[in-house]
């Protein structure tokens, strides 16, 4: 039921604004690949393992192969052409075995032409075909087990953060984590992994406040929450980051792995980690074409605004946000039911109203996007370290979240901007959540916001504000908005940021059997 009575017509602007914003964008996107998308198109293709040889380290095979084809012949062609025909040619039996040839510098890449040409790009569509199918099967096996085990029996969905490093850790703090009740496990990543141009290989057991994002702690992980779903009986999703240099990677071994929900932002790592823009908005489109293949839910990163801009004076940067992640998300395939758009309980709690104002933002959210799995993320901003005002915070958290029909909660710690949570605060956590939803389960259905009074007037206010903001945004440029401190108040200039130099404008005759096996097939 609509509580806002908001304008249709004014809706409507909105996303068309956002649409033209988008476009010049998309269009970028369209014309340019980078590293991590070629190296994340010879992932669907088999390639897996690292050179532990390499004076730097653990390199993965497929760094090495990629960084080889751009040295030999660039990549404005795509990397598939000269690595399916240097399989041929060198009459080897797997990319791996290429990798290695490639590393001992047996291997010379070239473009092929003519009926070369064509043999390389049947060869590379059977092998990313090959692990489309594994997307596909895991996607088909995740329904069946929703249809055994079911969904959790309310919503919210209860997710909760788990990071020791230590993935063997994670796996125990995880199974007891369901147990006590969350819905959704998400592993945190290794802080600075978002900045790596390289994925890790294998198990691992250290990290710094967090756990590092690989294959095979995906397959654990999976394993795991597997298992832990047939005991608690409900099927309990695992949520990790695409995000960073590598995100079209990381997306690509999430469907690989049976991920559920996936960190996806189309801004994040531009504002936050300061990415260059033009790498971030390619590299987001390719892998919300892989989330879309895979069935996974993206979680965006709105919230992130709110920490370092006023959450009242802001709000409108949110809902623009949220339409323009809208409007990627569609483009790149991804319909509303994967789309969990972000945004977060950050108002100074001494503000007066602050309660009633969270409330008319998190309700705009709902009624603008009915269909969409929103993510309600909890205070951050003003946690002091004083835990039992923390906790109130928190339980205050829930309730709204609760009253404007969130889909995904994240759990708040107390103990935020203190200490990494003790298991013992996340008992307590998950208590605090557990009251309010026991308590006030069905309480929305009584909520009704007055017609003119401030929750109804705030929420029209915020999304005129947004709609004066998007004029302003196709006017300029979207790229020139973000350059100007629009968004979070970071001032992220299009030529500036890390991994611009892994950004490459295609060629007319560009290749990449898996992007196009995405745009016919999402």
């Amino acid at each position: 039921m609509a509580l806002l009575d908001l304008d249709p017509r004014v809706v409507a602007t909105a996303r068309e604004l956002a649409a033209k914003a988008a476009e010049p964008v998309v269009a970028l996107a369209k014309a340019h690949t980078t590293v991590a998308v070629e190296r994340a198109t010879l992932r669907l293709a088999g390639i897996t393992g690292a050179d532990t040889t390499h004076r730097a380290g653990d390199v993965p095979w497929v760094n090495r192969v990629v960084d080889t084809v751009r040295e030999h012949c660039g990549l404005e062609h795509g990397v598939a052409l000269p690595v399916f025909h240097a399989l041929r040619e060198h009459d080897l039996t797997s990319l791996t075995h290429l990798a290695e040839a490639t590393a001992a510098g047996q291997v010379r890449y070239t473009l092929p032409t003519g009926r070369d040409r064509e043999r390389a790009r049947k060869a590379a569509t059977a092998a990313v075909t090959r692990g489309l199918r594994t997307v596909d099967r895991n996607r088909a096996h995740r329904d069946k087990l929703v249809a055994k085990l079911g969904d959790p029996p309310q919503r919210p969905w209860i997710y909760l953060i788990v990071a020791t490093g230590d993935i063997d850790e994670d796996v125990v703090q995880a199974r007891n984590a369901a147990r006590a009740g969350a819905d959704v496990i998400a592993v945190i990543r290794s802080t600075g992994q978002s900045l790596l141009d390289y994925v890790p290989e294998g198990a691992t057991h250290h990290g710094f406040a967090g756990t590092y994002a690989t294959q095979e702690n995906f397959r654990i992980m999976r394993a795991a929450l597997d298992e832990v779903s047939k005991e608690v009986g409900r099927y309990v999703r695992l949520t990790n980051y695409a995000s960073g240099l590598c995100m079209p990677e990381i997306a690509v071994l999430a469907g690989l792995q049976r991920l559920d929900m996936m960190l996806n932002d189309s801004m994040y790592g531009i504002l936050f980690r300061d990415i260059n823009p033009v790498r971030t908005f390619v590299d987001q489109r390719f892998s919300r074409q892989v989330h879309a293949r895979a069935g996974i839910v993206i979680n965006t990163g709105e919230d992130n605004y709110l920490t370092t801009a006023d959450a009242v004076d802001a709000a409108h940067t949110v809902t623009v946000s949220q339409l323009l992640n809208e409007h990627f998300a569609h483009e790149a395939g991804l319909p509303d039911h994967l789309l969990g758009l972000g945004h977060a309980f950050e108002i100074n709690p001494d503000l007066p109203e602050s309660f009633r104002l969270e409330l008319a933002h998190a309700l705009l959210a709902r009624e603008l996007f009915p269909d969409a799995p929103l993510k309600w993320m909890p205070p951050t901003k003003h946690m002091t370290g004083d835990v039992f005002h923390g906790y109130l915070l928190d339980g205050f958290f829930t309730l709204a979240g609760l009253l404007t029909g969130q889909s995904i909660l994240l759990v708040g710690m107390m103990t935020e901007a203190v200490v990494t949570p003790f298991l013992s605060d996340r008992d307590l956590a998950l208590r605090n959540v557990r009251y309010v939803l026991g308590a006030a389960g069905g309480l929305r259905e009584d909520f009704r916001p007055a017609p003119d009074g401030l929750i109804v007037t705030r929420a029209h206010q915020v999304l005129g504000e947004a709609v004066d903001l998007l004029h302003r945004i196709v006017d300029d440029g979207l790229l020139d908005a973000i350059a100007d401190g629009t968004f979070g108040l970071m001032k992220r200039p299009a030529t500036g940021g890390r991994g611009a130099d892994g950004v490459v404008e295609k060629a007319d005759d560009y290749l990449n059997p898996a992007a196009d096996l995405l745009e016919a097939h999402p």
